[in-house]
C-alpha cells in the first residue's frame, strides 16, 4: 500500500513538472476611467441602460409585461400578451395631438383627422396632462423598413403635458390589444412625470 501511493505521489509530481511556465510581464497601464467602476447591484432599467440619465416618465410595470430598456425614442419599452409580440412604450414626441394621431392612424391605413376630429375621440389625462385615446386595427406599417403586418391592433393616448406630448402606445396582435386594454387604461393612469 505505502508502495502505491509513493508511485502516485511520485508520478503527480513527474506529471506536474511536465508543465511549461510561463512569465508573464506587464509593461503598459492606464489611468482608471469612470467606466472602471464597480458594477451597481440590483440597479435600475435607468441606471443600467441610461448612463445614469434617468427617465422623465414613471409608471407603474403591469403585471405580465416584460420591461426593456429604453431606447432613444421609447423611453419606457415593453412586451407583452401571448405571442410576444405586442409592444407598449412611451414616448415624448414633437408635434401636435393631431399630428401625432393622424401618424399613428396613417400606420393602419386610416383617413386623417382634423381637430374636430380630435375633439370627437375619448378624452385622457396622462400625467396630469390632457389628451385622446386612439384605436385602429388592420394591417399595421410601423415603418423603420419592417414589413406590414396584417390582424394588428393599436390602443393608445396622446396627451399635451408640460409643454410636451407625452404619448403611450399598444401594438400587437389585434385580439391581444383588444384583451390588454384594460391594462393599458391602468398604465396609463399610473404615468407621471419624474420630479
Amino acid at each position: 500500500m505505502k508502495h502505491r501511493v509513493a508511485c502516485l505521489l511520485a508520478s503527480v509530481v513527474m506529471f506536474s513538472g511536465c508543465e511549461k511556465k510561463t512569465e508573464v510581464t506587464v509593461t503598459e497601464t492606464r489611468e482608471p476611467v469612470a467606466r472602471d467602476a464597480n458594477p451597481k447591484l440590483f440597479a435600475t432599467s435607468d441606471e443600467r441602460f441610461r448612463d445614469t440619465k434617468p427617465s422623465p416618465v414613471k409608471a407603474d410595470t403591469p403585471a405580465g409585461w416584460l420591461a426593456l430598456p429604453g431606447t432613444q425614442f421609447r423611453i419606457l419599452n415593453y412586451r407583452f400578451g401571448e405571442s410576444g409580440t405586442g409592444e407598449t412604450w412611451v414616448s415624448l414626441s414633437s408635434g401636435s395631438v393631431l399630428d401625432n394621431a393622424n401618424r399613428w392612424l396613417a400606420q393602419f391605413g386610416e383617413k386623417p383627422l382634423d381637430e374636430e376630429g380630435v375633439k370627437q375621440l375619448p378624452a385622457v389625462t396622462l400625467a396630469g396632462g390632457t389628451g385622446v385615446w386612439i384605436t385602429a386595427s388592420g394591417e399595421y406599417a410601423g415603418g423603420m423598413g419592417a414589413p406590414p403586418k396584417s390582424g394588428y391592433g393599436l390602443a393608445g393616448a396622446i396627451a399635451t403635458v408640460n409643454g410636451q406630448i407625452l404619448t403611450v402606445k399598444m401594438v400587437g396582435p389585434k385580439a391581444e390589444v383588444e384583451a390588454a386594454k384594460p391594462v393599458l387604461e391602468a398604465f396609463a393612469r399610473s404615468l407621471r412625470m419624474a420630479e
